[in-house]
């Protein structure tokens, strides 16, 4: 935890971005969640709102904020005889309420009647999307029906700009982030189960962490986004794309992609599409400032790719108009970056348009950027991805051929003579926004340019 100082202030300054509303904030925490049976549980992790709040990073506690009076209460059951028996003394509810900057506690069976006291009176209960099953019933169990979208706006707008001591947490996380990769690339080698790999990993984000901050990505068949199976052996040829994060035990996150010639080194086109998507990375990067749109820098991404991919035959065109009309989608469906921060997705169970997008941004419909998480004017604080990807993936071209979707703009014959086994790549880095501009997070750097890569595999 932070020192007590650092929740009161941010309740404070929640406080002050709701003036106008009246009632209550509710705040529950998560809770234990059995796996199997009800003392053997899923691994603990608290919500990432309480964290931020409140920093109490034991089970079943919740607080009300009263807006109209002020008063905060902390509500939990201490620990029983039964419970140290099994957990070992603990320490009270009073204690780590004092922790974090609330004087006041009580019972977590009190929850229940400072909720209902305040609905009998007609005042507002503001509540935040709950991201899990246990708080989803606990909201229905006491009348709470809609989520407040002004106290999600007010936890946006706090957490979307880092304070320092949280950007020295990511840095720490990206720390541990660069070492996991480090591990995994040293052990490509032909032969090698998946596997293997992704254990060596993970086991060092466990040593020195909480563990990983997303199912790790580590697959051969880079066109599947979310490939979560280890199974095959490291063949000789193809591109290892690596999609994995660490959680500091601080809980911040990290998220880095690379993409590895299994061999050690890229075929040569391997290496035009890989040049091609470090060198929109590296532009991504060179774009990302104050006042910048990060919709502008995917929009500026998508043109470059598109060029250079007409430079190679694969579409034909204006780059700036075909990127105007989605064909950029073809081959990164995806958007340039999230916010990251506590959850590496930050804030997106509170709802992804309030958090990535500006009162006056619309999502739009293009493919690709129909599925940009982050869209916003950027600020000094911001923390966020820079992952451009190109995929072949067959099916996905299929349907564009069939539906005429790119106005012949596609060179299908091509894509299917040399492409359609290729897999997919990316690059990715997590980026702080400064005044002066933007630096990636971390003290080094993952080796990010062809050559670079080739060198590191080389020496590894």
């Amino acid at each position: 935890m932070f020192e007590k100082e650092v929740y009161a202030g941010r309740r404070r300054a929640l406080r002050e971005r709701l003036a106008g509303q009246t009632g209550i904030v509710l705040f529950p925490g998560n809770v234990e969640s059995p796996a199997q049976y009800r003392d053997n549980c899923y691994k603990w992790r608290q919500d990432s709102n309480w964290l931020y709040f409140f920093g109490i990073d034991e089970p079943r506690f919740a607080a009300i904020l009263d807006l109209d009076s002020g008063a905060e209460t902390v509500y939990a059951d201490d620990f029983t005889l039964d419970d140290i028996v099994w957990m070992g003394p603990m320490p009270s509810v009073q204690s780590l309420a004092q922790k974090a900057g609330v004087a006041a506690s009580a019972p977590y069976a009190k929850l229940f009647e400072a909720v209902a006291d305040a609905m009998a009176k007609g005042r507002r209960v503001h509540t935040v999307p709950p991201s899990r099953y246990y708080n989803e019933m606990l909201l229905a169990q006491l009348g709470v029906k809609e989520p407040s979208e002004a106290l999600i706006r007010a936890i946006v707008a706090l957490r979307l700009v880092k304070e320092p001591r949280e950007i020295a947490l990511i840095d720490a996380a990206c720390d541990l982030g660069y070492a996991m990769h480090t591990v995994a690339r040293k052990g490509i080698r032909i032969g090698v189960k998946e596997q293997e790999i992704v254990g060596a990993m993970e086991a060092v984000t466990l040593a020195k962490g909480w563990g990983i901050s997303f199912p790790t990505i580590l697959t051969q068949h880079g066109e599947i986004f979310h490939c979560h199976s280890h199974e095959a052996p490291v063949e000789a040829g193809k591109l290892m794309v690596i999609d994995a994060g660490a959680e500091a035990s601080s809980h911040y996150a990290s998220d880095f992609t690379r993409t590895y010639p299994t061999g050690g080194r890229y075929t040569p086109s391997q290496r035009d599409i890989y040049s091609i998507v470090y060198e929109c990375n590296e532009l991504a990067f060179s774009l990302t400032a104050p006042g910048v749109a990060y919709r502008d820098v995917h929009i500026a991404v998508a043109e470059r790719m598109l060029s250079r991919l007409g430079e190679l035959g694969l579409v034909k065109g204006d780059p700036v108009e075909m990127a105007a009309q989605g064909i950029a989608g073809l081959f990164m469906p995806h958007g340039l970056g999230h916010n990251m921060g506590l959850d590496v997705h930050d804030m997106e169970d509170l709802g992804e348009d309030l958090v990535g997008y500006d009162d006056d941004q619309k999502r739009s419909p293009l493919p690709g950027l129909r599925s940009l998480r982050m869209a916003r004017k950027l600020v000094p604080g911001n923390v966020v991805t820079d992952e451009p990807g190109i995929y072949f993936i067959p099916a996905l071209i299929a349907a564009w051929k069939q539906e005429g979707r790119d106005g012949g703009r596609v060179n299908y014959a091509k894509l299917e003579k040399e492409y359609l086994d290729f897999g997919g790549i990316r690059v990715e880095d997590d980026v702080l926004v400064t005044a002066e501009g933007a630096r990636r997070l971390g003290a080094q750097r993952l080796p990010a340019s062809p050559a670079e890569v080739e060198e590191a595999m080389k020496n590894d």
